[in-house]
């Protein structure tokens, strides 16, 4: 399966789409003021606990207090709350914890208030970002991610991914890491490690520690709330995760960006560095990929597929529904049963991409079209389960019911991804009626006049529909619109069309890729 990551830069937020064999499978947007993403570690104050759900409210400076509850501590909260003591008092223990003593884990079955009281410091790490009226989710088993490892402080424990099947693999990784990780530090070894030599694992161990020893320093002088380390952007944070040999490109519209994720790349997999490049065309790099398009058809409440069926997903309070209809999907050669079966298993598929394009989290419920065969009713089940497979939120998928109801709980740890398809029309601001066609570039000459004259803008770029883009740029030579607006400003307007506006829509830009309202 050939693997493309393309990354949209706008001066407010990134987009990054992946796409899969040219199919979009994950959308993720990173506004640049997000302060709260998973992985990020505050130290927060303890703002009141909460017997009766065995949990604490943290303040780390959100505006809702974030939650945390008693299985969230980890077992070495108790060292952990010790190291923070030590370090913010100024009485800072070995940075490495070579000679830490380390506390007595906690019971499973334990008291948050016999742990924690009121206005207590502690480091906690952002486990769920705040999803609609709820803060965000906490923990304070802390841990540093990289390529091929987690670090986990306050343990001596080596376990190794269970998707790293060899027993022979799995214990050469732990001899190896066991050779040469430091004291009072546990690993988690990620599936990206099978048959990485010791240099690979080292250099990687010790960019985590790195990472703790910038976290020790923060937190020497920090007051709560505060954050300590940040984890990776959400672009870099996807490469690390997801990059394998199946990425033929990652490319991107932003210089900087473009040189930010090259040498990322070349620090983690120097192989792979000549799959990053640079989108340089003047078309849009989402419309250039057929981004745009597939973002308006797998949006929405109704999904089609290419055989003629189609999927209806709605959202309620309590979880997601999607049910599957056949639509015109007939073969005439089967029977009704036969139908149902081949409706079902495309529809399938579509469904496994759809919870990680909408990043659908939480409780699903899918109705199938009924079957009586129960080994279609089989194969359905085991067709749902290798398209998930794929799908790297944690995930469980019971057998369809005797109603024919697929349910599957999977994991939501940042908000839902929902674009809305359905736009009021531009022209007509939903009204239903529209001024005179003969007046639109009338009043569009008018706004730019006003921006060139009385607001003094020194740069200015139009964004039209292609049909109007040909209006404006058309014609003899000095004879087109675009040359008289220059003759008159002695500026030029540069001019783009974009195939996502409606034909009597228009915006301006400045040079920054603002949009100047007007």
């Amino acid at each position: 399966m050939a693997e493309e990551l393309i990354i949209s830069v706008s001066p407010t937020e990134v987009n990054i789409a992946l796409l899969a064999d040219k199919s979009l499978v994950e959308l993720q947007s990173e506004k640049k003021d997000n302060n709260f993403a998973v992985g990020d570690i505050y130290l927060g104050r303890i703002r009141r606990l909460i017997p009766g759900l065995n949990a604490a409210f943290v303040n780390i400076g959100y505006e809702k207090d974030a939650f945390l509850h008693y299985l969230d501590l980890g077992p070495q909260v108790q060292s952990l709350l010790k190291y923070t003591r030590m370090v913010t008092s100024g009485k800072a223990p070995e940075t490495f914890l070579k000679n830490f003593d380390l506390e007595k884990d906690i019971e499973k079955s334990g008291k948050i208030a016999d742990i924690l009281t009121p206005n207590q410091w502690m480091i906690v790490q952002v486990a769920k970002e705040p999803i609609s009226t709820k803060g965000p989710r906490i923990s304070s088993e802390i841990s540093l991610a990289g390529r091929y490892m987690v670090l986990v402080p306050f343990s001596d424990t080596i376990n190794v991914s269970q998707k790293i099947k060899s027993a022979e693999e799995r214990n050469r990784l732990k001899r190896l890491l066991q050779s040469i990780k430091p004291k009072n530090f546990g690993l988690i070894i990620r599936t990206a490690a099978l048959g990485k030599k010791v240099a690979d694992l080292d250099h990687d161990l010790q960019d985590m520690l790195s990472k703790w020893k910038v976290l020790s320093e923060q937190l020497a002088t920090a007051k709560p709330p505060q954050k300590v380390l940040g984890e990776l952007n959400r672009t870099s944070t996807i490469l690390r995760d997801m990059l394998t040999p199946n990425f033929q490109n990652i490319v991107v519209d932003d210089v900087q960006v473009f040189e930010e994720i090259k040498t990322y790349i070349r620090n983690i997999a120097p192989e792979h560095e000549g799959i990053v490049k640079l989108h340089k065309t003047k078309v849009p790099i989402f419309e250039a990929f057929g981004v745009d398009k597939q973002i308006k058809s797998a949006f929405g409440k109704t999904v089609s597929m290419p055989g003629g069926a189609y999927l209806v997903i709605e959202h309620t309070e309590a979880l997601h529904v999607v049910d599957v209809n056949s639509g015109l999907r007939s073969r005439a050669d089967a029977n009704q049963d036969e139908n149902s079966f081949a409706v079902n298993m495309e529809a399938a598929k579509e469904i496994a991409r759809q919870l990680r394009l909408r990043d659908i989290g939480g409780i699903i419920v899918i109705d199938f079209i009924d079957m009586d065969s129960p080994l279609f009713r089989k194969q359905l089940f085991e067709k749902m389960k290798d398209e998930m497979k794929l799908d790297k939120a944690k995930h469980n998928i019971l057998p369809p019911s005797k109603f024919g109801l697929v349910q599957i709980t999977r994991q939501r740890v940042r908000p839902e991804t929902n674009i809305v398809t359905v736009e009021k029309c531009p022209a007509c601001d939903g009204t239903g009626e529209i001024k005179a066609s003969i007046l639109f570039v009338d009043d569009m000459v008018s706004n730019l006049n006003y921006l060139l004259t009385e607001q003094g803008e020194k740069y200015v770029k139009l964004a039209v529909h292609p049909y109007i883009y040909a209006y404006l740029t058309k014609g003899w030579f000095f004879s087109s619109l675009q040359w008289k607006w220059y003759f008159k400003y002695k500026k030029w307007i540069k001019i783009s069309a974009v195939a996502s506006l409606h034909v009597m829509e228009y915006h301006f830009y400045n040079e920054a890729g603002e949009e100047i309202k007007t």
